[in-house]
């Protein structure tokens, strides 16, 4: 698994890379509390799905449904980097072969100025239908 800060973490979109699935773990309460990446504004198309370390397996396979090509890069993220680090743990043991980790996650707890919004980075504040 890799660790990328926020402002590398989704390439560019002229690179020629495969465009990565930003997943964001944290619950839905902090999507519409706290805010998301704002996946319009984004390179990475986002997929929000929980992570909790009782609910693991679970976690494992709504991933695997929602993204069934294991090939498919995946970047993770959590408000802190924390969750997102297990889960991404998580993603490579069920066979993701391109994880990384977003070090500083949404918010960043080490820290000023070093997670996703921190950074200037697309968000929003529009609740998720659904969640």
């Amino acid at each position: 698994m890799l660790e990328k800060d926020p402002e590398n973490a989704t390439g560019n979109a002229d690179d020629g890379a495969p465009r990565p699935i930003l997943v964001d773990v944290r619950t839905p309460p902090e999507w519409m509390h706290v805010g998301l990446p704002d996946a319009d504004a984004m390179t990475a198309p986002l997929l929000c799905i929980t992570w909790q370390p009782d609910r693991q397996q679970e976690f494992v396979e709504a991933l695997l449904e929602a993204v069934p090509d294991q090939q498919t890069p995946l970047l993770f993220l959590c408000r802190s980097g924390v969750r997102s680090h297990h889960a991404a743990l998580l993603a490579e043991n069920a066979g993701y072969a391109d994880v990384s980790n977003i070090v500083d996650g949404f918010e960043d707890q080490h820290g000023p100025g070093k997670g996703w919004r921190s950074s200037g980075l697309p968000s929003s504040y529009m609740p998720l239908s659904g969640s």
